[in-house]
């Protein structure tokens, strides 16, 4: 009586790739967007809960572990580290929301007098041609009396009914110095503090820049959101992992054999198909910071720029490699060093996030102490360290003597 029931499959195996990421398709935004932000907490000062940088590219640390019960404890260990650049943001406006029955709705939005031509940039698709009107008639508000009354009056309601505030905030592209002058804006949810602060917080923020010293701090973990690198359209075997069939496949191996049974006669969603893979919008968690390093900065007329100096490696190096970053250039503000990789290809804007959990873990809060930042040449088997290595070792070169 068993025989006509279904057939079985003559290996079971578990699926390959995670369906919690369906539908794998192009991002529709560039910028990461953080879907959650903290929990708030009106006992703490306010403060942002996120900043914008750019990935500049990977290096390795050496480090001595403080991790006591582990094998490594004591030890010397290398760890590879990702640089982002996080020049400082400008905040440029403030918003309020309220809550309702479907969800938070935007009650107020007020605007800066003055506004960066980066940010006035980002709404227009061609800036050279327009007629740059973007915020003309939203600062002469700030001009005379009675507009002063009218953003009062806007900011006192805002105090009065808003249970959330989010500061606008843009990143600087012109100390940046990249092809692209057209600034990454956001939203960032202002936590800590009661909301009258949180107004009063952004409205003296207005015009004035926000070092990514006060949002984040050594030794933190971090939510890093943004978009992945692209891979274009790929096959099954990239892009699901799926097995390869035998060598001796007829029309090609790198394909899935079956890709459904005959009835249901149409193909399941489950089924590993060949499309996009990569450009996808991600959110990886626990990232730890490393070093905050500061930019380049002139003290007593000098540059001081040893952002890539430790207390047992004194060299006075940055964090530049020998030849610069590739695919990106030198790092001349203020930067992260995270541990580990993080998403996206060189140049990508990355969406730092304070993380959403209380890290109790001993290995969340663990003090690190670097000894050593690599800073040889990426590009290539680097040997040097600085110039100066390489002058002490190579001796004079012919390229450098005197005619």
């Amino acid at each position: 009586q068993e025989y006509g029931s279904m057939s079985h499959r003559k290996f079971e195996a578990p699926r390959h790739g995670s369906k919690g990421f369906l539908p794998k398709k192009r991002s529709k935004r560039h910028k990461g967007k953080p879907k959650a932000f903290p929990k708030d907490d009106p006992s703490k000062p306010v403060h942002l809960t996120c900043f914008m940088g750019y990935k500049a590219g990977m290096t390795h640390i050496v480090r001595e572990v403080d991790r006591p019960g582990s094998k490594v404890n004591k030890k010397e260990v290398v760890e590879g580290c990702t640089i982002i650049e996080t020049p400082p943001m400008v905040a440029i406006g403030v918003v309020g929301y309220i809550e309702t029955p479907r969800g938070l709705r935007a009650l107020k939005t007020i605007w800066a007098e003055h506004i960066g031509e980066e940010a006035k940039r980002r709404f227009y698709k061609n800036w050279s041609q327009s007629k740059k009107k973007a915020f003309t008639k939203s600062c002469t508000k700030w001009a005379d009396d009675l507009g002063k009354k009218e953003i009062e009056k806007e900011l006192s309601q805002m105090k009065k009914y808003c249970t959330t505030i989010r500061i606008i905030v843009h990143t600087q592209m012109k100390i940046l110095r990249r092809r692209q002058k057209k600034a990454h804006i956001m939203e960032v949810q202002l936590n800590g503090g009661s909301i009258a602060d949180k107004v009063d917080f952004a409205r003296n923020h207005f015009e004035k820049e926000v070092p990514v010293g006060a949002v984040f701090a050594q030794d933190e973990m971090i939510d890093i959101i943004g978009v992945t690198k692209g891979h274009g359209f790929k096959g099954v075997t990239s892009r699901w992992h799926t097995k390869k069939l035998p060598r001796k496949t007829h029309k090609g191996l790198r394909k899935v054999a079956c890709i459904g049974a005959w009835h249901p006669s149409r193909i399941q969603f489950t089924v590993p198909r060949a499309g996009q893979k990569g450009y996808h919008h991600r959110t990886e968690i626990n990232k730890k910071i490393y070093r905050m390093g500061a930019g380049y900065a002139m003290k007593d007329g000098k540059l001081v720029k040893n952002n890539a100096a430790t207390e047992y490696d004194l060299a006075d190096k940055s964090i530049t490699p020998m030849g610069g970053f590739p695919h990106y250039g030198e790092v001349k503000q203020d930067f992260i060093l995270l541990k580990g990789c993080c998403i996206g290809p060189k140049k990508r804007v990355l969406t730092l996030r304070k993380s959403l959990l209380t890290h109790t873990k001993k290995r969340a809060l663990e003090k690190i102490n670097l000894k050593f930042i690599d800073t040889s040449s990426k590009f290539g088997h680097g040997r040097f360290q600085t110039p100066q290595d390489k002058a002490a070792f190579m001796g004079p070169l012919k390229k450098d003597r005197k005619e």
